[in-house]
């Protein structure tokens, strides 16, 4: 497999390729974002964007970046909508000319990959997560994310489970990480009255130490153990912010809240709910805390913090391994063990000024060097070149 996070290259003009990528919907998430970023990066190298799904709100912002995109029901899962989509994807091949169809979710990945035999064009997939497979059927269904001729991963941790769960040859599995918008991500791009108006919203005191966890409101991504660490931590005037939505499960976010009252953490914890600038948010931490207790896939506020020049605590698994630099740019921590993410909370917050402005640079140098949006929508072209100089290679050789 590549090494991740060594090529920073961005394709030349005259890329030319045109590329298909399937995804079930347009809304908000991971998924959609790199489908977006990578789509403006295709149509800046000289080459032609297309995308189909059933739509979402994040389809006027694929159009303002000169891709296009075509209504499907790709988000489907019955078979006979599979089957149907396949020959729809197969007809605008065709019509299209594309050169490569890249699928991003399972029920789109099966009906991609057969337009893809049919039309004797390349086929990669984006494997995102490590999607449940309590079942041999449900194995079957996930076995689809690892059969592209090229299957990107989006960490090393990724990668590595294509290849052992799937038998996936290495050699076809390319690390490629979920890259930061250094654009958006950019401590001189937020303003001073974009942080205050945070602090006020939240009621934040001048001069409290903060810890923050984003995070929508799910059992694994550990803000049990963060309020646990608080207790340990017996350090006057700290504060937690707790960032995200319930995603759904209230009755997760009421056990919190009775856990932070019996423990006496009333001031010391803040639920804020969901926040829309996030760059200005981090500029209010101290330290940002990742405190899930099953591995990241690839951990995307560890790498958004270090953007900003946050000090990171992460639990020691998954993705984390890969972006945070133990000492340099934050702390590890064994998964669930509040003890020890309260002692990095002390490290953390005991830091001088000094210190804290080298770990800053390092933190954002890192992320600039390995993480960049830049880095992962060149490497994820340079896949795509090298797939259709393959084909053509074959192609003279029959």
């Amino acid at each position: 497999m590549d090494k991740p996070g060594t090529s920073s290259s961005v394709p030349h003009e005259g890329f030319g390729l045109t590329v298909l990528q399937v995804l079930p919907r347009l809304e908000t998430g991971g998924v959609e974002r790199g489908t977006v970023d990578v789509a403006a990066a295709i149509v800046a190298a000289g080459g032609r964007a297309i995308v189909a799904s059933a739509g979402g709100r994040m389809e006027a912002e694929l159009k303002r970046a000169g891709a296009e995109h075509v209504a499907m029901p790709v988000d489907r899962k019955t078979p006979g909508r599979i089957l149907h989509n396949a020959g729809r994807l197969a007809a605008l091949i065709r019509r299209e000319k594309v050169d490569i169809v890249h699928a991003r979710s399972r029920a789109p990945a099966w009906s991609a990959r057969m337009a893809a035999r049919r039309t004797g064009i390349p086929f990669v997939t984006t494997f995102h997560g490590v999607y449940g497979a309590g079942f041999p059927l449900k194995k079957a269904w996930n076995r689809v994310m690892a059969s592209g001729d090229r299957t990107i991963a989006i960490s090393g941790y990724i990668a590595d489970h294509v290849v052992r769960r799937y038998r996936t040859p290495p050699e076809r599995v390319v690390p490629i990480h979920r890259g930061v918008d250094l654009e958006l991500f950019d401590v001189r791009a937020v303003s001073e009255a974009r942080i205050v108006q945070l602090a006020e919203a939240w009621q934040l005191p001048d001069g409290v130490p903060v810890a923050m966890l984003p995070g929508r409101f799910a059992r694994w991504k550990g803000h049990a153990v963060l309020i646990d660490a608080l207790v340990l931590l017996q350090r006057e005037g700290a504060v937690a912010l707790l960032i995200g939505a319930d995603a759904g499960r209230p009755g997760y976010r009421d056990e919190l809240l009775k856990r932070v009252r019996r423990l006496g953490l009333e001031g010391a914890v803040r639920f804020v709910g969901h926040c829309n600038d996030m760059p200005a948010a981090y500029m209010l931490a101290d330290v940002v805390v990742s405190a899930s207790t099953q591995p990241e896939a690839f951990g995307r506020v560890a790498a958004e913090a270090q953007a900003m020049g946050r000090p990171v605590i992460a639990t020691d698994h998954g993705g984390a391994r890969e972006t945070v630099l133990p000492g340099r740019t934050g702390w590890l921590t064994p998964p669930g063990d509040a003890g020890a993410l309260a002692q990095a909370l002390d490290a953390a917050l005991s830091m001088t000024p000094a210190d804290r402005q080298r770990m800053a640079r390092t933190a954002a140098a890192n992320i600039r060097r390995n993480f960049s949006k830049q880095v992962m929508t060149a490497r994820t072209l340079e896949v795509y070149a090298e797939l259709v100089r393959e084909r053509n290679a074959a192609a003279l050789q029959r």
